[in-house]
């Protein structure tokens, strides 16, 4: 099994919305995501989705920008962005999602010998420190990171790689550690990837967090093509 993830999809089926008010990047887009996809990932491979995958504001019509992803090969494990406003009850969602796709929220999954954890994430404190808003939205997503890592701990068996999914990026070097970096340092999962900054070069991003190796995966960033993590053996 061959593991992929790709972020910041932003389809748009029931309301378009050009993403290329954007930047020319965008330019056939999600045409390319759906194209770049099908080459690359097989039926059997796990697709990692940390965010933003729909501009829809209710769920049944991010339900349509779903099936869609669901059509293409691969299981599919998703996790909310900033822009997800249609994702207000985990348990709603899964009861509603289509065959093959897993969410993450508050606990985490296991995908043959993958264990998958997560949190949206916040902005993290840089050159100026944060609101007080900001930083309650920050404390309360390193709690639910911590929940999830907690869960994928219980989940994991021997030989499984341990993968965190953000959706905004993870603090790094000069900045001190915040509450979702302490969370992570703790966890020490295998590797972390994260989406949110367009228009980013993912071999310029963050590409190591205290030794763990990062990941920018950002549709845009990647030229729309799921960007291959690992491959695991089973057995």
């Amino acid at each position: 099994m061959r593991v992929y993830a790709i972020a910041d999809l932003h389809l748009a089926t029931v309301t378009p919305k050009p993403m290329t008010v954007f930047g020319p990047n965008w330019a056939g887009h999600p045409e390319a995501i759906f194209r770049e996809w099908r080459e690359v990932v097989r039926e059997e491979d796990l697709v990692l989705l940390p965010g933003d995958l729909s501009w829809a504001m209710r769920l049944p019509d991010a339900l349509v920008d779903l099936a869609r992803v669901a059509e293409l090969p691969g299981t599919k494990v998703l996790l909310r962005g900033n822009h997800d406003y249609w994702w207000t009850s985990a348990s709603k969602l899964r009861a509603a999602l289509p065959p093959g796709m897993l969410a993450v929220q508050n606990d985490a999954v296991r995908v043959g010998k993958v264990v998958v954890c997560g949190s949206r994430g916040w902005v993290t404190p840089g050159y100026e420190p944060l609101s007080e808003d900001d930083e309650r939205l920050l404390n309360r997503e390193a709690e639910r990171l911590r929940l999830s890592t907690q869960a994928a701990a219980r989940l994991r068996q021997p030989g499984d790689a341990l993968i965190l999914m953000l959706h905004y990026p993870p603090a790094s070097p000069p900045y001190p550690p915040n509450p979702l970096s302490n969370v992570i340092e703790a966890a020490r999962p295998d590797l972390v990837v994260y989406g949110h900054l367009h228009g980013a070069n993912p071999e310029r991003a963050l590409r190591n967090l205290n030794g763990i190796p990062a990941h920018l995966v950002a549709a845009d960033g990647l030229k729309f093509r799921p960007k291959l993590l690992l491959e695991t053996r089973e057995g």
